[in-house]
């Protein structure tokens, strides 16, 4: 738990989330125009979008399956009964002056994300609920000095909003909170957690108290869309409220905008409340009512979920639980590694995975998934190594040949000669050069000094140019010297 130092007192921030995911659906939620990203503005548009006299909501029956398929995947309650209501506020991007939303009776109701810490520390953190609601569009403040323009693609795209109690008392716990939310989104195909696009952001509701007093006054920051930025704004919002207090004064309730240049954040508006919205049924949407054999039929698809394939990785697998986690919680590097894996030294691929492919990917900017290097191209370097044809360093090395040039592994050791050189009467001939003009490494190691051997397979590594096979000079090595 983290804890706030203040003058006279030690203070406890409280935080709760409200995750808006875009739901992976191929239209929007009450129409037919396309969900594809990228479109040039307001071509994915349909009259229902930009709120045209006499049209009438259509309800898309795959974003019901995909917030239900969500609800399961987090042990909630599923609400056979649902109401879709509308919240009234004007903004410029929000074609109808209404949001169809949902606020007394969601689909999704009370459930609860259990979260590990990096001291190993588990707490559940609950959740409210999770609500089904449209979209707005989007405004354009950066084409022109004197106006404001609109792009109504987004308009209409269905989201579902989850939110959680104010179980959160530090940053490190929300950020957390959130990559389990984004792993089992991801997982179940409900949201692809593109936080880049915005199509995983949140709303952070922050206060702080004295332990054990009532919540304080929140400030909610308002389109948070990275974990990193989550962190600091909670970090600078906590602070800034606790200097308020401390200097006298009282913390307003408001909306604000975390600053990712400057780190701080900043006042928006003041803080709206149910009753400023008049939220009141959608006259034109009927009550939504699921049937129990619908739910258990989600129920039974669920594909395997987070939790349980860092249990099989580390069961299964023989994975440690920091490198099974690594892997886990990052969707597309767990779709990359487990086809390797399989039917592999599992070890072997995660050490080499890590160190080729993720440092590729690192080092490129790019996605797991867009390494020109398949999984399948992958396992045959691996084999080569299980095999004693290469050794892991010069696999590496074949890794990247790979990437640049589109080819196999195997052909290109033959055609630059990568072969591990594993035939004893050649190295034998390699290793007495080296210790015969290596007297005082000798003597070291006759003096008991085992760790030299390191510093004569380095020299005979050298004078193969890489390719001997280590476990091969290791042994020959040690009888020569022994």
């Amino acid at each position: 738990m983290s804890k706030l130092e203040g003058k006279t007192w030690t203070w406890e921030t409280v935080i709760g989330l409200e995750i808006h995911a875009q739901i992976t659906t191929k239209s929007k939620l009450f129409s037919g125009a396309s969900t594809k990203f990228g479109a040039l503005p307001n071509t994915q548009v349909t009259l229902v979008d930009v709120a045209m006299p006499g049209m009438l909501p259509v309800l898309n029956e795959m974003a019901v399956e995909q917030i239900v398929r969500t609800g399961l995947a987090i042990n909630a309650e599923i609400n056979l009964y649902s109401v879709f209501d509308r919240k009234n506020y004007f903004y410029p991007d929000l074609p109808q002056g209404y949001q169809i939303s949902q606020f007394s009776d969601p689909i999704v109701g009370k459930g609860e994300i259990e979260i590990k810490m990096d001291d190993g520390e588990k707490r559940g953190v609950g959740i409210t609920r999770i609500h089904l609601e449209q979209d707005a569009g989007k405004s354009i403040h950066d084409m022109d000095p004197s106006f404001t323009y609109v792009d109504l693609n987004r308009s209409g795209v269905p989201l579902m909003e989850i939110v959680s109690e104010p179980d959160l008392r530090s940053s490190a716990e929300a950020a957390a909170y959130v990559r389990k939310i984004r792993a089992i989104l991801q997982y179940i195909g409900s949201c692809d957690g593109n936080m880049e696009r915005g199509n995983l952001r949140c709303d952070v509701n922050v206060s702080v108290r004295r332990k054990g007093d009532p919540l304080g006054t929140r400030c909610e920051i308002k389109n948070v869309n990275s974990i990193r930025f989550l962190k600091q704004a909670i970090d600078y919002e906590a602070n800034r409220q606790l200097n308020i207090i401390e200097n006298g004064d009282k913390v307003t309730q408001e909306t604000r905008l975390f600053d990712s240049v400057t780190g701080k954040t900043r006042s928006m508006r003041s803080k709206e409340e149910a009753h400023d919205y008049r939220y009141f049924p959608d006259p034109d949407l009927l009550p939504l009512q699921l049937k129990k054999s619908y739910v258990d039929r989600l129920s039974a698809e669920l594909p395997e979920l987070p939790d349980q394939k860092l249990l099989r990785f580390v069961n299964e697998l023989g994975l440690s639980l920091d490198v099974a986690e690594e892997f886990v919680f990052e969707k597309e590097k767990a779709d990359y590694f487990e086809p390797i894996a399989t039917g592999r030294d599992a070890k072997l691929v995660a050490n080499m995975v890590r160190k080729d492919v993720f440092g590729y990917a690192n080092f490129h900017s790019i996605n797991i998934s867009d390494v020109p290097v398949t999984p399948q191209k992958y396992g045959e370097l691996i084999d080569l190594i299980v095999e004693g044809d290469i050794n892991n360093r010069i696999a590496s090395e074949i890794f990247i040949l790979m990437a640049k040039t589109g080819k196999d592994a195997e052909v290109i050791v033959q055609e630059k000669g990568l072969r591990q050189l594993s035939d004893t009467n050649e190295l034998e001939v390699v290793i007495e050069k080296v210790i015969e003009v290596s007297e005082k490494q000798v003597a070291q190691y006759k003096n008991g000094n085992q760790k030299i051997i390191g510093w004569f397979v380095g020299q005979i590594m050298q004078k193969t140019k890489g390719q001997a096979n280590p476990k091969v000079v290791n042994a020959l090595l040690r009888k020569k010297l022994n």
